[in-house]
């Protein structure tokens, strides 16, 4: 028996053609995309803090690498094809399959979803200190899946980011130290205020101390009465986490100044 090659000779200029030219076309389809990318990438990166380049960075890995897996199949199918595969029940089989997964992975989807809208607003990122349900603590890292904190007792909490509802966020841009102070019932509120001001005032000409005051100390007035006090409201605009810092500080100086003026301090207490 005569083998002719003439039947490969004409699949190839039909079929093989077509599988040379969408191989072609999958690479070309996949390097504009991966350039698009990486072009918004460098975009959105342009003047960007170190933290913010990373997350950036972060979700443009997880883009182009979905580009690649989708294009790769849709043309993995079409190839197929022209192979003279049936790919109708690939697709059914996918279909069920995708199901199967979707019902069987719904947390996981959940919180994948989750921790890219995490990652692309921003909200809050390694270093902050948050609040996230009855969990409070300093965020040391931020996946896909998870955000893991740790408190102020050294815990480690690992929250799935589906579970994540409201968020505070305590250390957003800058902090402030709400302090109470109680004055026996005795002294004069409007000259412990003054004394409260200068204190403050002190401390921004402070070298060491005045580029962790914001502001001024922010007097609000007489906040409460209680049973020994007349306690008195202050607030101090910090940098982010240095808010207990700053109240430190400023409740050591405080006492020094309020005993030199011989004027009874009963309590001073941050307010949580």
């Amino acid at each position: 028996m005569k083998f002719s090659f003439e039947p490969l000779y004409d699949w190839f200029l039909t079929h093989g053609l077509r599988i040379v030219f969408i191989g072609i076309s999958w690479l070309v389809l996949l390097k504009i995309s991966r350039r698009l990318i990486n072009r918004f990438e460098e975009k959105l990166c342009k003047g960007q803090e170190e933290d913010r380049r990373k997350r950036i960075q972060t979700l443009g890995r997880i883009l182009m690498n979905t580009a690649a897996v989708t294009v790769g199949i849709v043309f993995g199918l079409i190839i197929l094809k022209e192979f003279g595969l049936d790919i109708g029940p690939i697709l059914a089989g996918a279909g069920i399959l995708g199901l199967a997964i979707g019902f069987g992975a719904q947390n996981l989807v959940k919180n994948v979803l989750s921790g890219l809208f995490i990652l692309l607003e921003n909200h809050f990122r390694v270093g902050d200190v948050i609040k996230a349900g009855k969990v409070s603590g300093l965020v040391e890292s931020i996946s896909l899946r998870v955000t893991t904190l740790r408190d102020i007792e050294g815990k480690v909490h690992i929250i799935p980011n589906g579970d994540i509802g409201v968020v505070s966020n305590m250390t957003k841009e800058w902090s402030r130290a709400v302090l109470d102070i109680g004055i026996a019932y005795k002294e004069d509120p409007d000259y412990a205020m003054e004394v409260i001001k200068k204190v403050g005032m002190e401390m921004m000409g402070d070298e060491e101390y005045k580029k962790l005051l914001l502001e001024p100390v922010e007097v609000l007035g007489v906040n409460a009465f209680n049973e020994s006090a007349v306690v008195i409201r202050a607030m101090i605009k910090t940098p982010p986490l240095r808010q207990r810092q700053v109240a430190r500080e400023f409740s050591r100086r405080l006492k020094k100044v309020f005993d030199s003026e011989n004027i009874v301090l009963r309590h001073f207490s941050p307010v949580e």
